[in-house]
């Protein structure tokens, strides 16, 4: 077979198998769709297809496959982080600044430091902090990556408990939109390079400017044109950034940082968001499934994703309850919204294939992250839902 047949039979088995367990086996309450995909990325990559069947995985996710599917993978994640930073709305956290303010901050702030307990728990011993990567970058990266929350997949989520455009849904947006501020600002921080500190400072400063003068033209451009000009920021905000030291995701989430999501038909947004989900970003999946390797660090893998899981959902939990007891909330109030925060799958991921990519973490440190990320968002739903049927009056009571 040729090497475009090859990649064509890689492109069948991405949509056709998480597509297929997803409807026939109904995993919807505790799994939707992207959550499946990157399971099956998982299931598909050297550590499960990989070692069943070492040949048919030889064959068909050989090199040049790989090559495009990680190109694919890598305009697909730029665009949803992109969209993230557009969408981001600080106007309504900052009407509700203290109460925001105090519950983002300590739903961030908890889990990061009971990860970064556990990154240190791991410093000693070998193979789990990368070969270019520094003590307090790997403390401070497995910290972060344990507060996270992915904000599209808690958008998915409340959207199937029916809660997103009730207050309660719209209140909850409000705190991991803040903390998408400090996950990006943190890796940014990460990922600096004393060594060309000139250069990244460089990139930043062109930035600001250009900032001014894109926001200027895209006031006077038609809407039709907008969405071209993005792209093209899109991309040159990555290319700088990547050739600054920085990571192009870091260049993609500023990009749409500095932009209005008021200048977009929020329908054609909401639709764009939509399409990047079903026709690229299962590409990225797979192609971070192709990445998980436990056999390195053989059952230590698990051992560290469990103790990274409790750490995350234990940290999450404290701290809103924390918030709870500073903002007065009712009874189970906290628990509530601790468990919506869970959903680590996706924004995780992406932070945790940055690490990977700069070597900051092992193969073995990303397969129990992401073990981590898909355990803490499945348990979300089923966890949140009886609470919620029991607290139904919140619904309706926003802050």
């Amino acid at each position: 077979m040729t090497t475009s047949e090859i990649f064509l039979v890689a492109m069948l088995i991405i949509f056709s198998v998480p597509y297929l367990v997803w409807r026939l086996g109904r995993t919807e309450y505790f799994a939707p769709l992207v959550v499946v995909q990157i399971i099956a990325g998982i299931v598909l990559g050297p550590g499960v297809l990989g070692t069943a069947f070492p040949d048919y995985y030889m064959f068909v996710f050989n090199g040049p496959v790989i090559q495009s599917l990680n190109a694919i993978a890598q305009w697909a994640v730029m665009m949803f982080v992109w969209i993230a930073g557009i969408e981001l709305d600080l106007r309504k956290a900052w009407v509700h600044r203290r109460e925001s303010g105090i519950t983002a901050g300590l739903a961030l702030g908890v889990p990061l430091a009971f990860g970064a307990v556990a990154a240190l728990a791991l410093l000693p011993y070998p193979g789990w902090m990368g070969a270019r990567g520094t003590s307090w970058q790997f403390v401070l990266g497995i910290g972060m990556s344990c507060a996270v929350t992915a904000l599209p997949i808690l958008i998915l989520l409340m959207e199937k408990l029916q809660i997103l455009r009730q207050p309660i849904g719209q209140r909850i947006l409000r705190y991991p939109s803040l903390d998408d501020i400090a996950i990006w600002g943190v890796l940014a921080l990460i990922l600096m390079d004393w060594e060309r500190v000139g250069r990244q400072a460089g990139f930043l400063a062109v930035f600001a400017v250009a900032s001014i003068l894109f926001r200027r033209l895209m006031i006077r451009v038609p809407e039709r044109d907008r969405w071209y000009a993005g792209l093209i920021w899109l991309a040159a905000c990555g290319l700088g950034a990547d050739w600054s030291g920085l990571h192009y995701m870091v260049g993609a989430f500023i990009a749409g940082a500095v932009m209005d999501a008021d200048w977009f038909d929020q329908q054609q947004m909401d639709w764009l968001r939509h399409n990047v989900l079903l026709v690229i970003m299962p590409v990225f999946f797979l192609s971070t499934g192709l990445r998980t390797n436990w056999q390195v660090g053989g059952a230590a893998v698990f051992l560290v994703a469990a103790m990274l899981l409790v750490a995350s959902v234990a940290g999450k939990l404290i701290g809103l309850r924390l918030a709870g007891r500073l903002l007065r909330w009712q009874p189970g109030e906290a628990s509530l919204i601790g468990w919506l925060l869970q959903t680590k799958a996706l924004i995780m991921i992406i932070f945790a294939n940055v690490l990977l990519d700069k070597a900051i973490i092992t193969n073995a440190t990303f397969t129990a992250l992401l073990i981590m990320a898909v355990a803490s968002t499945m348990l979300t739903v089923p966890v949140a839902s009886p609470k919620l049927q029991r607290m139904r009056e919140l619904v309706l009571r926003s802050r």
